[in-house]
């Protein structure tokens, strides 16, 4: 059954629908359309991929058609740039035939156009919780006529520790309103939060804790010198569209894109350091295909919405199962297939497991043929330099019992040799001093890369 038949919907925005090519609503869609147009508080717990946002976003644009224009009377938060800009796309592709305004409004980017376009009082606001509250904080912003309040993503906002900012920013908020709330996990903090914002709420959830069905997961055992090797292996070998892989450290980030791209691959990342300018740009060519592998930190886990991402790569097992969850929900959306790799050494082992049991299966092992497994060094390996091996052994150990510490290091020193001569100044401080020179220089060859 297709939008037209399964709900009333305001012809603009059914026109909008057709001509994004949505044809039938998907699962979260027909079962929170209907509440949400009936004015009814919603908790919507669903994994990514799933058309979450048109699930809100179109009724809300139903129910807008019934009011007047040039009031801010919808309020969308989410924990990123990127999902907050996602969102306002969303909403503005929905809204192309009608009048409705948005905007949105986030951190890393000048104030002066955000304050203009709420100034102007646009209908639809996206919004990250730092800038909004700066605003609301500084300036004499009227959100007084607000109807519908969105939190999106509302587990990653908490575990942002945005739970102080989204309380003050509700004070600013008229009590009587709509809320929903979206998340895809339930942890103990995501339903604190909802009793205390939604009223008697329609409950939706459709396996909130499990990954996308359309992905296969796969484990790559491999140690951590060798990932550098497997990475370039597999992206050379492996029949792809766009690749999306995630790494730990935003150190780690840009190195792998540097590298990446010294090898000869459309490669670009996006982490926290980057400026809003280049990671809205790297996106749009990741987008746009110019760019066919992103390298990213979990900030990009929530806010990349690509329907070409064949395989998303953790190089880096996640921190925990749910943020496996949120990254490999980047693929496989909406009908879509696709699969996931990790990369796994023997300390992830726990992480592991957990994953595994939200799974629900052990997952399967693969190896590369034809990749070196007994390579011994890399480019980030940190083997010390030939000749420095001996003396970086040596030094590393501590005598044991009573002489350990400054002590001890003393006792190693040899003293100089006697003489009847007076020694000079410079002679007495090069006497007292070489055991900590000589220390400094093997730390500097023990981790020398």
């Amino acid at each position: 059954m297709g939008f037209r038949a399964a709900f009333k919907i305001h012809p603009k925005i059914l026109a909008a629908i057709d001509a994004m090519g949505f044809t039938v609503p998907t699962e979260i869609q027909k079962r929170v359309i209907e509440p949400i147009l009936d004015g009814k508080d919603v908790m919507g717990l669903a994994q990514t991929g799933t058309g979450k946002t048109a699930a809100f976003a179109i009724p809300i644009l139903h129910r807008l058609m019934m009011g007047k224009l040039k009031k801010t009377r919808v309020l969308v938060i989410a924990p990123t740039r990127e999902l907050a800009e996602q969102i306002k796309e969303e909403f503005d592709m929905l809204a192309a035939k009608t009048k409705f305004r948005s905007c949105s409004v986030y951190g890393g980017v000048s104030k002066k156009p955000q304050l203009r376009d709420l100034r102007n009082r646009v209908e639809i606001v996206t919004a990250c919780p730092g800038r909004l509250l700066d605003l609301l904080s500084s300036t004499d912003m009227d959100f007084s006529n607000i109807e519908t309040l969105v939190l999106d993503e509302a587990d990653r906002m908490l575990d942002m520790g945005f739970m102080p900012d989204i309380k003050k920013i509700i004070k600013y908020l008229p009590a009587k309103r709509q809320n929903l709330m979206f998340s895809a996990t339930m942890p103990a903090s995501v339903n604190k939060l909802a009793s205390s914002i939604l009223n008697d709420p329609v409950k939706v959830e459709l396996k909130a804790s499990m990954p996308a069905e359309a992905v296969s997961h796969y484990l790559y055992p491999v140690e951590q010198r060798q990932k550098n090797g497997l990475l370039m292996e597999i992206l050379k070998t492996v029949e792809s569209e766009s690749v999306l892989v995630f790494a730990r450290t935003r150190a780690k980030v840009k190195r792998l894109a540097e590298k990446l791209r010294r090898d000869g691959f459309d490669a670009d990342c996006i982490h926290k350091d980057r400026s809003q300018q280049q990671r809205q740009r790297a996106l749009t060519n990741f987008k746009s295909g110019k760019v066919k592998i992103l390298i990213a930190t979990d900030i990009a886990a929530r806010g990349i919405d690509v329907s070409t991402i064949s395989h998303v790569i953790n190089y880096d097992v996640p921190e925990d199962a749910d943020m496996y969850i949120h990254r490999i929900g980047r693929t496989g959306r909406v009908a879509k297939s696709g699969d996931a790799f990790t990369f796994a050494t023997d300390a992830d082992r726990r992480l592991i497991r957990e994953i595994e049991s939200i799974v629900g299966e052990s997952i399967e092992r693969r190896w590369v043929d034809g990749f070196d497994y007994e390579q011994t060094k890399t480019e980030y390996s940190t083997t010390p330099r030939d000749g420095d091996k001996k003396k970086t052994s040596s030094r590393s150990r501590r005598p044991r019992g009573r002489g350990r510490g400054k002590a001890a290091g003393k006792t190693a020193v040899k003293s100089p040799a006697k003489s009847t001569a007076k020694p000079s100044r410079k002679e007495r401080l090069k006497a007292q001093k070489p055991k900590l020179k000589s220390q400094r220089k093997s730390r500097r060859s023990k981790f020398a890369k």
